[in-house]
């Protein structure tokens, strides 16, 4: 081929919705030349044969936000590219059964209002107004969002990959790429069946034969990439004269319906409807040595089997009842890849330098707008305008074996429309990671939750306590957990407590020169010698990128321990910007971790150590404890005096059999919680994210600004300090209902949105509902009073000084 390109800036693997936005979108930021790869035609594997739905609802702000700018764009796309496109926003209505439910509904309503989006509540009888074909009968409510609606996938993919190719992209369909080879300077070679293409970047964008092409990278660093494939149905009825002619005389499209709590959309095809279920008896395929994904199936279909969704179509005709007049006219039945949470992964490739994913998308056609944006920002400018936390392939690990996706998919599948109540644990696929004393904490009544793979306990259930899965379905504080909840903290507050934390990440990083290159990578002070203390890494634009404890061995020696979620993240973050001759190691599965804390924890010390007691607040040492040796770092995540215990796996359970014996009453993750808001005490991806700066986020005391070193993010912290900021952090006392303040919950003053949660928690210690969040900065002064929508609540807030709620001069934590 005399036109065959062979090199480019990236190359994108894949030509469905999202390869071609994530080519359009890098095109629109000046990156033209760029080729996109298809081993078929465009459009070929989920995208050709999805039912087109783009919604915006969603319970995740980064979803949200993805799927709103989705509608915007697909909104302009046709003239903006000169290419007609079918796009109805014919408005959806979501049925609620349940009160539990329309707490759902209000949540995200308040949400869409946050991001510009007129979702509305509804009655039963507003909703039989716009859809009098609807039974409402047992209906509590009803969410209307006007933006929802369907658009054409072929047409919206061909539109995208106009626009890319006009402004100079390259698309190079029947063309499979076969591999990838890394050179030296850690670019690429392509190779494909027509030739080689040399690029900066590539990306994994083959939808489900994502985890195929992930495989070409793993002698580059990668892994097998987390995903299954799932079988997934909908059926076509024929044309109904009632439908048309409601059209006719309304000129637009009945309003789309998802009945969530029975597990279906039903929408206008035509002068007909489209159902599409998702059945809890539902089935996996290419999961099994006799079920292989074959080379290509990139239009072909699975024949249908509609036995798996009788009762969902019967309820579905009950609900409309015109439906039943019809006959089923064809039955679509493709494959659509599942993430194990169900979201897709979006973002840099694990382990591997300059590759991309931006796979696994269950919902294609509605993220894929959103997904090119976000892609491409992180190519051009490497990060994202918007937190993206929830799709970044670096939020698995390695406990996402084969088993694992396969099962999570089938849950997330056959719960496609569950709520996610917090305090629920979903039980597909468990105990992939398991500390010494799992077996320990278990008897001892532990109800368990899964962080990055390991299991922790939540809280501690006493014989009687009802610890099944239903009990958990509330949004609520109370529950079978909340006295042992209260119990816990109590002890911690009164007594010691010990709480087994499996999973902190932890690095460890030598050689000459390592404190100075910390110096230059994090935007505050070095702890001295023999001490530790909290650093923070920002962005460019002087974002909260991540936050670490940093522990000083020696002169360019550390240990630095983070989020057990952020191994993989935080982990990249250092290798990234590590100079030749440091030495940087993960050691997070080599060492176990228990938080023992509480008024009684040096008498419990003293008795089972031989530990210098008397070393202050944010010191470290080597001790043996009960015999086994042992590192004491003397800092709490509660807030009380207390120590890390961190110690080689085989000698946990020695320690841990000790600290019972002294007194230690276990105490779980839903405790810790309690007691980290009490103290102001940010979480990783909740309070600290790159949705708000170091200085919104009340930091300043990490930055140093003075210091010689020109850290990420210098520049735009002291712009922005010159200036001033927007959004100041605040702690609020909330007068909460049954319910504390999720994530994101809108925060208002005198009827205008000025700020969000950013997390939420009963305070033991404190007798009150406390909410952490941003808000407007002229709403930030102490003494103000606010209001924190939760679950369609308007709940009277204070703003509070700025120190902790509990044991504000910190002397219970110096003792």
């Amino acid at each position: 081929m005399s036109d065959f390109p062979t090199k480019a800036r990236v190359v994108i693997i894949g030509g469905g919705v999202v390869g071609c936005s994530a080519l359009y979108h890098l095109a629109k930021k000046g990156w033209s030349n760029c080729v996109l790869l298809e081993k078929n035609e465009l459009t070929a594997g989920s995208t050709w044969h999805a039912a087109g739905n783009v919604p915006t609802f969603s319970t995740s702000w980064a979803i949200m936000n993805m799927q709103r700018y989705s509608t915007e764009l697909y909104a302009r796309l046709g003239e903006e590219v000169d290419y007609p496109m079918n796009y109805h926003q014919s408005g959806s209505i979501r049925l609620a059964h349940t009160k539990e439910r329309m707490q759902e509904f209000e949540r995200a309503c308040s949400m869409g209002r946050y991001q510009g989006i007129e979702m509305e509540m509804w009655t039963p009888d507003q909703a039989k107004e716009h859809y009098p074909f609807l039974e409402t009968h047992d209906l509590e409510g009803v969410l209307y969002d006007p933006t929802d609606g369907d658009i054409d996938p072929a047409q919206v993919t061909q539109a995208l990959a106009k626009g890319a190719r006009d402004m100079g992209a390259k698309i190079i369909r029947f063309c499979p790429a076969t591999g990838v080879v890394q050179k030296e300077d850690k670019t690429w070679i392509v190779q494909t069946e027509k030739g080689d293409i040399e690029c900066d970047y590539v990306v994994n964008a083959a939808g489900y034969y994502a985890q195929r092409v992930g495989e070409w990278f793993k002698d580059y660093g990668g892994r097998t990439v987390p995903m299954m494939v799932m079988s997934h149905q909908y059926l076509l009825t024929e044309q109904i004269p009632e439908v048309e002619a409601w059209t006719k005389a309304h000129g637009k499209k009945l309003p789309l319906i998802r009945d969530v709590d029975v597990s279906y959309y039903l929408r206008q095809e035509k002068n007909g409807y489209n159902l599409g279920p998702y059945e809890p008896n539902c089935r996996g395929h290419w999961m099994t040595e006799d079920d292989q994904m074959p080379e290509d199936f990139s239009f072909q279909l699975w024949s249908d089997d509609l036995d798996r969704i009788e009762d969902i179509v019967t309820d579905a005709m009950e609900r409309v009842p015109l439906m039943a007049t019809s006959g089923v006219s064809s039955v679509i039945n493709g494959p659509i890849p599942y993430a194990p949470d169900g979201l897709p992964l979006i973002g840099p490739m694990p382990g591997v330098d300059n590759a991309f994913e931006a796979c696994v998308f269950t919902f294609g056609i509605a993220q894929g707008g959103g997904a090119g944006k976000v892609l491409a920002e992180w190519i051009v400018d490497g990060q994202t305008e918007w937190d993206m936390w929830a799709v970044d392939p670096r939020r698995y690990t390695d406990y996402t074996d084969q088993d694992y996706c396969d099962q999570k998919g089938m849950e997330v599948y056959g719960n496609e429309y569950a709520m996610h109540f917090p305090h629920h644990e979903w039980p597909a696929a468990r105990d992939k990671k398991v500390s010494q004393v799992h077996a320990t904490i278990k008897a001892l009544g532990g109800v368990m939750g899964a962080y990055n793979g390991w299991e922790r306990a939540n809280w501690f259930a006493k014989p009687g306590d009802d610890t099944s899965e239903e009990a958990t379905h509330t949004w609520g504080r109370s529950g079978p957990w909340q006295q042992r909840i209260k119990e816990e903290c109590e002890a911690v507050r009164d007594g010691v407590g010990v709480l087994d934390l499996p999973g902190f990440s932890r690095f460890n990083l030598s050689g000459e020169g390592a404190a100075e290159f910390l110096r230059g990578l994090v935007t505050g002070g070095l702890p001295k010698v023999g001490r530790m203390n909290l650093v923070y890494v920002s962005d460019d634009r002087g974002r909260i990128l991540t936050e670490m404890s940093c522990i000083r061995h020696g002169e360019d020696h550390f240990t630095m321990i983070t989020a057990g979620s952020a191994q993989w993240h935080d982990f990249e973050i250092l290798k990234k910007a590590l100079p030749a001759g440091l030495r940087l190691t993960d050691h997070t599965t080599e060492f176990a971790t228990m938080i023992v804390t509480g008024p009684q924890s040096r008498d419990l010390f003293a008795g089972i150590s031989d530990a210098d007691l008397s070393l202050g607040w944010l010191t470290h040492q080597e001790a043996t404890v009960a015999g086994n040796p042992a590192f004491l770092a003397r800092v709490s995540y509660a807030g009380e005096l207390g120590w890390e215990v961190h110690c080689a796996n085989e000698h946990q359970p020695a320690i841990y059999d000790a600290l019972l014996a002294g007194g230690a009453k276990p105490f779980g993750m839903y405790a810790l919680n309690s007691l980290r808001i009490e103290k102001g005490y940010r979480t990783w991806k909740g309070d600290l994210s790159t949705d708000y700066s170091l200085l919104e986020g009340g930091l300043e005391r990490f930055v140093k600004l003075d210091k010689p070193q020109d850290f990420p993010g210098k520049a735009a912290i002291q712009s922005e300090k010159q200036q001033g900021v927007k959004k100041s952090f605040v702690t609020l006392i909330v007068e909460a209902g049954d319910a504390d303040a999720p994530y994101m919950s809108c925060i208002w003053k005198d009827g205008e949105i000025v700020g969000e949660t950013t997390s939420g928690d009963w305070g033991y210690r404190v007798n009150a509902s406390i909410a952490l969040g941003m808000v407007r900065s002229d709403a930030a002064v102490p003494g103000t009073e606010l209001e924190v929508e939760i679950y369609g609540e308007k709940c009277r807030a204070v703003v509070q000084e700025d120190k902790p709620l509990w044991d504000p001069g910190n002397d219970r934590l110096r003792a």
